[in-house]
């Protein structure tokens, strides 16, 4: 599953990207894309990487109100960039990705957190996609 882990990394680091520099994540794709293919050095953009960025892509304005919704004390604003693009990119796949296990999605998300954010980041990841996975069935019918 290392290709999967993979996947969900550079999907959080188009994210990232897109966020820091105020493109769209499909933009942001297409330059990562761009780049893989003239620079071997580049890590290619696999299907499953391209999945998870257009699957949020397509349902970014309601994530962002799940994740306003449900992140006590938490304004999306406030948040930092890191924690909020791995619970984007987490959301989507746990609420509307069939065929992984929500444990696996909820793990690779802390693992995320704890290599690229704060030491306080894990928890509050895993806090809110507890809280996602617990409500699920009636999140993913709104």
């Amino acid at each position: 599953m290392a290709a999967r882990n993979n996947a969900r990394k550079r999907a959080f680091q188009i994210l990232f990207e897109a966020d820091q520099r105020g493109e769209s994540v499909g933009n942001v794709m297409a330059d990562w894309i761009r780049h893989a293919r003239s620079d071997d050095r580049q890590p290619p953009v696999t299907e499953y990487t391209m999945e998870l960025v257009e699957g949020y892509a397509a349902q970014a304005t309601r994530i962002d109100e799940l994740i306003s919704t449900y992140a006590v004390g938490w304004t999306l604003d406030r948040m930092p960039v890191v924690d909020r693009n791995i619970v984007r990119l987490s959301a989507y796949e746990l609420i509307w990705v069939d065929g992984t296990p929500d444990a696996v999605v909820i793990d690779e998300a802390v693992q995320l957190a704890k290599e690229f954010s704060t030491d306080e980041s894990p928890s509050f990841v895993n806090g809110l996609l507890g809280r996602f996975k617990d409500l699920k069935p009636s999140l993913r019918r709104a």
